[in-house]
């Protein structure tokens, strides 16, 4: 079990184990992000892999129930890959429930209906899909590589295939001059998306990122806590999925939020308004991270 530099996985892989088949990210070029900046992208030789894999299974056995399989867009691994990966995965956790991995859209449509179905049927369970934003402005000036129609198709793909998604929003991310068209247009496109899994984040401008020299020059200014939560609000107001378990419980941000939507909009509004009116804490600075 060896792992190269920082390894990043979602609040609800916690407990997973953490396979590092890929180093990196493939695109790699997103302005908000520092995760795997100085991290030349490969795919590790898929023996190392199995080994892991192998030495895991001896040390944990049954004990694993659920495998994510890293680093940021695992889904782009070959299917010779991922088909012998899945097939040792089985093999070292009896009690394998779940295997999941990051994807990038262009994973998702790269891979033809028939391989996504073959993933699925060798134990492939979840992807999470960061579109961060549904606002193709603004996924343009933060050089995503993908715009709203691209994740759509992505989606409905992966449904097809019987994936499940979790989608991943980024409070701030458009700045403060498209704010309330980033809020929107994410509700619309997390509800053309129909995740299972809907997730927010805080977006954090990071030095070495080029957000931060963005910002340097004038040409970014994250909002404030008052207008990101606005932003939340618009997000759980206006989406629509058909049933998704939504979560705010990354590190990053300042009001922790969970429950269903639908189910629970109302109570999750009622929240975030007590927020904004000062009767609920946020999290404090010193407590939020990556």
């Amino acid at each position: 079990m060896r792992y190269e530099g920082a390894v990043f996985r979602p609040p609800s892989e916690a407990d997973s184990y953490i396979l590092q088949a890929t180093i990196g990210c493939s695109w790699n070029k997103c302005t908000y992000c520092l995760m795997y900046r100085g991290k030349q992208y490969r795919v590790r030789e898929l023996s190392a892999s199995l080994e892991d894999l192998g030495t895991a299974g001896r040390l944990l056995g049954r004990r694993v129930e659920k495998l994510f399989v890293a680093d940021g867009d695992a889904l782009g691994l070959p299917m010779d890959h991922w088909t012998a990966i899945l097939r040792a995965a089985r093999e070292a956790f009896p009690g394998l429930r779940q295997v999941s991995c990051y994807a990038l859209a262009r994973n998702l449509l790269e891979k033809s209906p028939s391989e996504l179905q073959k993933l699925r049927e060798n134990g492939l369970r979840l992807v999470y899909i960061g579109p961060e934003s549904g606002d193709d402005l603004t996924l343009k000036r933060i050089v995503k590589g993908s715009n709203a129609a691209d994740h759509l198709e992505a989606a409905r793909k992966a449904h097809q295939a019987g994936l499940q998604i979790s989608v991943i929003a980024l409070l701030g991310v458009a700045g403060t001059a498209r704010s309330r068209e980033h809020a929107e247009a994410t509700a619309d496109l997390v509800t053309g998306m129909d995740p299972e899994y809907f997730a927010a984040l805080t977006t954090e401008v990071l030095p070495s990122t080029p957000l931060y020299r963005m910002q340097e020059k004038g040409k970014f200014t994250l909002p404030g806590i008052e207008q990101m939560l606005g932003e939340l609000r618009v997000m759980v107001d206006r989406a629509r999925p058909t049933a998704a378990v939504f979560r705010t419980n990354h590190a990053s941000n300042y009001l922790p939020l969970a429950g269903e939507l639908p189910g629970d909009r109302a109570r999750l509004l009622a929240v975030i308004d007590a927020a904004l009116e000062g009767k609920v804490a946020l999290r404090p600075e010193w407590l939020r991270g990556l």
